[in-house]
């Protein structure tokens, strides 16, 4: 691993400095560097996890397959973040239960299992930094699970475009992914939103043009 590569991961995870100076030769030695194009499939459902991937530019999505074939997206994994499902299948020795895509163009090091699990129990500031992150996360999915179990579709709708911005550069069918449902029903809804004078629609872009009664009907009762 090059300087300038070892920089930027120091930057983003500075969980990894004054590692015990063997562990670090270990770092160095088995970490691998990689870079994926968009759309690479980083991991499958039921797949073997093997490393763990310490995102230095880009970005991967996560998401969850159902039966009929629809996904519904758990989270985002940014530059300097950790996937918590990773994390638990290689602390679990177990497979994965969902799939990670690289949305962008990205670059990350590869952690191995064995390497990830001696950081783990000989470094602490790393164990904390990945535990800590492992809360946060957490909450975020019983978040999603609050919002799918018990807000309607227009209602989440809603919260993800006041969320996004005031312009929203994504497809109807980006948006459906996001919420997991499907490209129709989320062009329906916007439609109804643009005729109710709360958005415009564009090509590839939403503008919001009425926050606050987007914002009513995200907060209403289901």
């Amino acid at each position: 691993m090059d300087d300038i590569i070892k920089d930027n991961l120091l930057t983003l995870f500075p969980a990894l400095r004054d590692t015990p100076a063997e562990l670090g030769r270990r770092f160095d030695r088995e970490a691998a560097y990689i870079e994926a194009p968009a759309g690479t499939v980083l991991f499958e459902s039921r797949g073997p996890c093997q490393a763990f991937p310490m995102l230095l530019s880009g970005s991967v999505r996560v998401a969850k397959a159902g039966a009929n074939g629809r996904e519904l997206q758990l989270y985002r994994v940014l530059p300097g973040e950790s996937c918590i499902i990773t994390s638990s299948c290689l602390l679990g020795n177990v497979a994965y239960p969902a799939r990670g895509v690289a949305e962008h163009d990205l670059t990350a090091v590869m952690v191995p299992r064995a390497l990830f699990t001696q950081l783990i129990e000989q470094h602490p500031p790393f164990r904390a930094v990945i535990f800590n992150l492992f809360g946060a996360r957490l909450a975020d999915l019983m978040q999603l699970v609050e919002e799918v179990a018990f807000h309607k579709l227009d209602q989440r709708l809603a919260a993800l475009l006041l969320a996004k911005g005031e312009t929203v550069n994504a497809t109807h069918q980006s948006l459906a992914d996001e919420l997991g449902s499907v490209r129709e029903i989320i062009s329906r809804l916007l439609k109804s939103f643009q005729d109710q004078g709360l958005v415009t629609l564009r090509r590839e872009q939403i503008q919001v043009l009425n926050a606050q009664a987007l914002r009513g009907i995200a907060q209403a009762s289901a």
